[in-house]
């Protein structure tokens, strides 16, 4: 079990950065501050801080909402399926209602993105 924790935090790391290369060729984001978290907590340890915090939303889901790309953020990884695992249910509570918040299908996008990756 936990060589599958490691490879699912493993895939987790390399499909957030990989997501932050998107959004800085896309949209010309460049999350700094969440790659500086990432590398000094791992995505996943960086996703639960971001996650602990209910009463803000930071500049980085911000600037995705602002584009239309709610998909890529630290909250809709965390509610794939595949990822759901390495998240409490009380993160995994908030990334839902942060992102129905503002308007975000999770349902829809949880439907629609099958096993593929945003």
């Amino acid at each position: 079990m936990d060589d599958d924790r490691a490879a699912l935090t493993a895939e987790f790391q390399r499909v957030m950065l990989a997501g932050t290369a998107r959004m800085k060729r896309e949209f010309g984001y460049n999350p700094t501050r969440f790659q500086r978290m990432v590398a000094e907590k791992g995505a996943v340890g960086a996703a639960k801080q971001l996650l602990a915090d209910r009463s803000t939303t930071s500049d980085g889901f911000t600037t995705l909402w602002e584009n239309n790309h709610l998909g890529l953020s630290v909250e809709a990884h965390a509610l794939l399926p595949r990822f759901k695992m390495l998240f409490t249910t009380e993160e995994l509570g908030h990334a839902r209602h942060h992102h129905e918040l503002h308007d975000f299908d999770v349902d829809g996008f949880l439907r629609n993105i099958g096993d593929d990756l945003p």
